[in-house]
């Protein structure tokens, strides 16, 4: 198992002249979300993602908002990766890969994703609208790329099935969830061993 001792949370503070982010996690958590961007429905896509993960999220931002919502949501994704990437640590004892179907009436969707270090989002999740009230679908998308690119996380998600856009969106971060609470769980068979033959992650 990992080491007890080292805990596997971390806070990150973000700041520039269009957000102001500070976000802490837990990967050891029960879920718990406190999520407050100005977002509406963005914050209801980070709880999907704590209490699916079972990573406690503490996201706090103040954005640009006057402009749209894209600075905010694409920074928040940037801090939360930097956050998981630092919560990992050296990566020892975790399952490393992770993956999920999820469905959500209508939506059906598929998300796979390895804990590499290596950067790279394979995106097929077509909308069926551009908006969901007044949040634009295609930041779903600069999300996972900001989450993706700064947690050093290889990732894939497909979406199979889908009509409505509102479930397309929340079925994406709840499969995400579930594949990233399985990839950052200890694997009690691996002890202490790095998931890799390379000797780094």
């Amino acid at each position: 198992m990992p080491d007890t001792d080292i805990s596997r949370r971390a806070t990150v503070a973000r700041k520039t002249a269009e957000t102001d982010i500070t976000v802490t996690v837990d990967l050891d958590g029960r879920g718990r979300s406190r999520s407050r961007t100005g977002v509406g429905f963005f914050d209801h896509m980070i709880d999907q993602l704590a209490r699916h993960s079972l990573i406690d999220i503490d996201l706090q931002a103040t954005g640009d908002l006057h402009i749209d919502d894209h600075h905010t949501v694409e920074d928040c994704g940037i801090a939360l990766g930097q956050a998981l990437g630092q919560a990992l640590g050296t990566k020892r004892g975790i399952r490393r890969y992770g993956s999920f179907h999820l469905a959500m009436d209508d939506a059906l969707i598929r998300a796979a994703l390895d804990l590499s270090g290596r950067p790279f989002l394979v995106w097929n999740v077509p909308f069926s609208a551009q908006k969901i009230g007044s949040f634009d679908t295609e930041l779903v998308r600069e999300f996972f790329q900001a989450l993706s690119t700064h947690g050093g996380i290889t990732l894939h998600v497909d979406r199979l099935h889908g009509l409505n856009a509102h479930h397309i969106a929340e079925a994406t971060f709840k499969a995400v969830a579930r594949a990233l609470r399985e990839a950052v769980e200890p694997d009690p068979r691996m002890g202490d061993e790095l998931p890799s033959t390379k000797g780094a992650l």
